[in-house]
């Protein structure tokens, strides 16, 4: 029995069409990064999971598109991108989803991601959000939650 409950948590989670294959990996909740919000304030102020999923592609679309980032994102499944930003955003806000997605520093492991394109994300973020007409303060609120993953995400 061991071996077969060791073996259930190593998997690859569903995936959405067109979305090419990993490598399986361990499902965890804390793979997100960071903990949920309690309640549902947050999601009511990014608009629910219909809300989080324009931010997400407003996002997304912004970062493949910026000039100054999106070398980054050249070799990225952009399908795959979308789905586990939206269950991470998702998770995190409290919106009643599960993140399947990689822990951060796996996920962006040789990435090259530096302290200036991070910061060229957050802005992207931010107009995504801001779109969207989320409350400054939730903003906030939501990137302080994102902040601390910028250590697993940023290489020097």
């Amino acid at each position: 029995m061991f071996a077969f409950t060791a073996m259930a948590m190593l998997m690859t989670p569903q995936v959405a069409a067109q979305e090419q294959p990993v490598e399986p990996y361990k499902v965890d909740p804390a793979n997100a990064g960071a903990t949920p919000f309690a309640g549902e304030g947050m999601a009511r102020a990014f608009g629910g999971q219909d809300g989080i999923r324009r931010i997400v592609d407003h996002f997304v679309t912004a970062n493949f598109a910026d000039r100054r980032i999106g070398e980054i994102f050249t070799n990225q499944d952009q399908v795959r991108l979308r789905r586990v930003l939206f269950e991470q955003f998702c998770y995190i806000l409290n919106a009643g989803c599960t993140y399947t997605g990689r822990d951060m520093r796996t996920a962006h492991k040789d990435m090259g991601v530096q302290q200036g394109d991070m910061n060229r994300l957050v802005e992207n973020l931010q107009a995504a959000m801001a779109a969207e007409h989320v409350p400054f303060a939730a903003q906030n609120r939501f990137l302080a939650k994102l902040a601390p993953m910028r250590r697993d995400v940023v290489e020097r």
